[in-house]
């Protein structure tokens, strides 16, 4: 914010108007407690701070502004109009942008949709937000919950523009704010991507950036007779017979000079005649005079060499303050985070809760900080400048205020991480009612805690440690998986300067799975490979065995299997030695996934249903439902159906009650794939769509993607051919955008199939040529034989009947491999066909027939009856050519 701006607070609601493709659910991977929070995000359309003190002067500067933001002005409806306020510091940009944003709210039919603002601190070092922390903000303030952001800060910009766009279409315009922008590039991802939507910008830079076209705004300091304006209309509307301005007009003057027309400066000495009524202007004046220092950020010239500056009037605020209350606003600034609460003020000033909260208030009163919310509080970026340039931080009492700060982030932070990690039946510390309430607190203090272990882990190495480790659980949770890696490489960096091996042991494991999380696999490894060894070393077990069970998880998202499962066997083996049943049961889970990658089905059925029946013991839902997909999985791989479809069910059903919308969509896209192989294919397009659904609101990308790859098989099984195109289109353009080239592919069968049925066989050659080059790459030769057998019915559209019955014959050999019968079933009697067309009747009739047996041998009713009919087509044309 500037200098003479209000706090950035949302107004309270009720206020002002302003306001698995294929077959593959790696989605059900559990290494670690992964609990989400039930429950709606409200919208925050109404989150513009409310007026600020009255303006004085800039009429002008209004006038325009309002007119600039009118969305009537722009000459598309495509066209997203940018107004950006730039002046120095304290000069006033926030309140007239907030003026300006409240005249256009005024006009009913310029924004029905609202407004948002958000603070971006573009001028601090620790505490600025970078674009991907303003978009999760402010699609937070959409309704966006923040356990269904997406994991990506790309894939949470297209959500960003996705949610404007639909809010556009659905309510009409609304008005953005954006305070304290710098540098001008992150400005311009918060720009919305198309509509009448309009955005304010402050800043103390001009933001001439490319991508930010607009009107803008650059406002100086005010005119004396404005600045004189200000501090009379600020006395008399405290005290209508205050006469002092009037009767001392030289002092006046004089303290308009020393402020130097900057309606910050202004305000504070206003404040302080109001506070001190037996304070005479010609004293303010010669207390302002008296004061030389100024903040260097604060020393402003203009071409003519004036000075002008606010440490005096800042000086002065404070010390018409008591003691305590000087000594408390000091403390304030060792706070590391963004705001502070009344709780860790207590903290830093060691005093009784009652005194600190007074000393705060006033302090309030006086404009040194500002109350943001109810029991926290914040400088304004200016003031809390000053106040650490007060402050030696080598002095015991500053070094003493600093480590009590810390300490009380890291022990409430640890109690709530005990109740966000609490099965039914654990006792967790009483200084929370319910999980609930520790989740609401970490929510509050993810700012002051990400920071504080920054802060931490240079100076006081083994709390900054102690943070990592408690905010990972919760960072898990919430699915910020880049706040999690930094906090995580922060953390090892504390360990490895504590010179702690086993808290080295404890950040690596963290780490590797926040690197997981973003898709960093090769280091993923690494981190719990690393992990694992330390604790081998110090003879932890039960450590080992969860690096191990992570570095198992990692390994699969490299289709890695074999390394996986052998992870995964010594995790489960540690666990049962070690007698941690709750540890065993994730590690079966996860080893369950590695079997059924290897094909080694009936072992991946038994180790998940091990796994859910464990997780049931001790009362971990989410552990549950994430086995019971991964069974309703491997059942689908042995073709028991039912079977997979109920334990599908039980997993959404699981989710629905805990409000886990991300693995309730994979538990529903787990059930259409479940719904197709049982022939139910307008069951499988219903809950396909649902599943799309889910992970479209919550802006996953990835999730998206395996649901509409998913839905376009279905499509295709109930002749929705130009409805499964697309589908199939757009699911591997996501999975290309987000770099899973594996599951691209499983996209391109998808596309290839529905195109082959509606006759455009050269495009589907090409896309199903496309995704055998990609499953080779990656190794799958399970998947390549899939796709070839698709291929070569495409080729049989086109003529091509011998490049056909080449990779038919490819297809056969990959699945007898395999074992997979089913599938090569399929393969020979599609090569059948092949065969029959270059007249190659007695090889196709062998074929045919040996497709018919193995159908008949798995009791596949379905597939038997269409080999059947094939054969009877190649001894139809057989016939045919013989006679």
């Amino acid at each position: 914010m500037s200098d003479a701006d209000p706090p950035s607070a949302p107004t309270p609601p009720g206020g002002e108007r302003s306001i698995g493709v294929g077959r593959d659910n790696h989605g059900f991977i559990h290494s670690g407690d992964l609990h989400q929070h039930p429950g709606p995000a409200p919208r925050a359309l109404s989150s513009l701070p409310p007026l600020p003190v009255a303006l004085c002067g800039r009429e002008r500067e209004l006038n325009e502004l309002t007119s600039r933001l009118c969305p009537d002005a722009a000459e598309t409806d495509s066209v997203v109009v940018v107004c950006a306020v730039d002046g120095m510091a304290g000069v006033g940009k926030t309140t007239l942008a907030l003026h300006a944003a409240h005249r256009a709210l005024d006009h009913k039919d310029w924004f029905p949709a609202g407004a948002l603002f958000i603070d971006l601190h573009g001028y601090e070092e620790t505490n600025r937000l970078t674009p991907d922390q303003a978009i999760q903000s402010l699609l937070h303030q959409l309704g966006v919950r923040y356990a269904d952001l997406p994991p990506t800060p790309e894939d949470r910009a297209a959500l960003y523009r996705s949610e404007l766009a639909k809010l556009g279409e659905q309510s009409g315009p609304a008005l953005l704010v954006i305070d304290n922008a710098h540098p001008a590039s992150h400005a311009d991802r918060l720009l919305p991507g198309r509509g009448r939507h309009r955005m304010l910008l402050t800043s103390r830079h001009r933001l001439t950036s490319p991508g930010l076209p607009g009107y803008r705004l650059a406002i100086d300091v005010l005119p004396a007779v404005d600045a004189t304006a200000l501090i009379v209309a600020a006395l008399t509307a405290a005290n209508a017979y205050d006469s002092r301005a009037t009767d001392e007009p030289k002092a006046l003057a004089d303290v308009v000079q020393y402020c130097g027309g900057l309606p910050l400066a202004l305000q504070i000495a206003a404040a302080l005649l109001v506070a001190t009524p037996d304070l005479t202007m010609a004293e303010m004046a010669q207390a302002l005079e008296e004061q030389q220092s100024r903040l260097e950020v604060l020393d402003y010239r203009d071409d003519d060499g004036r000075q002008l500056a606010v440490h005096p009037a800042f000086a002065l605020s404070l010390r018409a303050q008591p003691e305590e209350q000087q000594h408390l606003f000091g403390l304030l600034a060792l706070n590391p985070g963004p705001d502070v609460s009344t709780e860790a003020a207590v903290a830093l000033a060691d005093a009784p809760s009652a005194q600190t909260r007074q000393g705060l208030n006033a302090l309030a009163r006086a404009h040194l900080i500002e109350a943001v919310e109810a029991g926290r509080w914040r400088f304004h970026d200016l003031l809390r400048l000053y106040a650490a340039a007060r402050l030696c931080p080598d002095e015991p009492d500053a070094k003493a205020a600093e480590a009590r700060v810390l300490e009380y982030y890291r022990e409430t932070a640890n109690v709530a991480d005990v109740w966000l990690r609490a099965l039914p039946g654990d006792t967790a510390p009483r200084l929370f009612d319910s999980r609930d309430q520790a989740l609401a607190w970490m929510d509050a203090e993810v700012g002051n805690l990400v920071a504080a272990t920054a802060h931490a882990a240079q100076v006081h190495p083994k709390t900054g440690l102690s943070l990592a480790l408690c905010m990972s659980e919760y960072l898990n949770w919430r699915r910020r998986f880049d706040n999690w890696l930094a906090v995580g490489q922060v953390g090892l960096l504390a360990a490895q300067t504590a010179g702690d091996r086993s808290g080295e042991g404890l950040a690596l494991n963290s780490l590797g799975i926040a690197l997981r999380e973003v898709r960093r696999f090769e280091e993923a490894v690494d981190a719990c490979r690393q992990a694992a060894a330390i604790f081998r070393e110090f003879g932890d077990r039960n450590g080992e065995g969860g690096a191990l069970g992570n570095l198992g998880a990692a390994l699969l998202r490299m289709r890695r299997f074999e390394e996986a499962v052998d992870a995964c066997r010594q995790a489960v083996a540690i666990f049962q030695e070690t007698g941690d049943r709750h540890g065993e049961g994730l590690a079966l889970n996860s080893l369950g996934i590695a079997l059924r990658e290897v094909r080694r089905f009936e072992e991946a059925v038994d180790a998940c249903r091990q796994a859910a029946a464990i997780s049931r013991q001790f009362g971990d839902r989410h552990g549950e439902g994430g086995a019971l997909g991964n069974l309703g999985v491997a059942l689908l791989e042995v073709r028991r159906f039912e079977e997979a479809i109920k334990a599908h069910q039980q997993a959404a059903t699981i989710f629905q009650e805990t409000g886990d919308r991300y693995h309730e969509g994979l538990a529903l896209n787990g059930l259409g794939i479940a719904l197709r192989e049982a022939r139910r294919f307008e069951e499988a397009v219903d809950v396909g769509r649902q599943a799309a659904v889910i992970f479209r609101e919550a802006g996953d990308r990835h999730g998206e993607g395996l649901a509409l790859g998913n839905l376009g098989f279905a499509q295709v099984e109930v002749g929705r051919f130009e409805e499964a195109i697309d589908v199939g289109r757009r699911a591997a353009v996501i999975f290309r955008e987000v770099g899973d080239r594996h599951r691209e592919g499983i996209g391109m069968v998808c596309l290839g199939i529905a195109l082959r049925e509606v006759g455009r066989f050269e495009e589907a050659v090409k896309a199903h040529r496309q995704a055998a080059v990609i499953f080779r790459e990656a190794g799958d030769r399970h998947g390549e034989g899939e796709v070839l057998s698709n291929l070569g019915a495409a080729l049989q559209g086109v003529g091509r009947f011998e490049e056909a019955i080449d990779v038919g014959r490819q297809a056969a050999v990959i699945f007898r491999e395999a074992g997979d019968q089913h599938r090569e079933g399929m393969a020979l009697s599609n090569l059948g066909g092949a065969m029959a067309g270059v007249g190659r009747f007695e090889e196709a009739v062998d074929a045919c027939r040996q497709a018919v047996a193995i159908f008949r041998e798995t009791g596949d009713r379905h597939g038997e009856s269409q080999a059947l009919d094939n054969l009877d087509i190649v001894q139809a044309k057989k016939r045919h050519v013989q006679e």
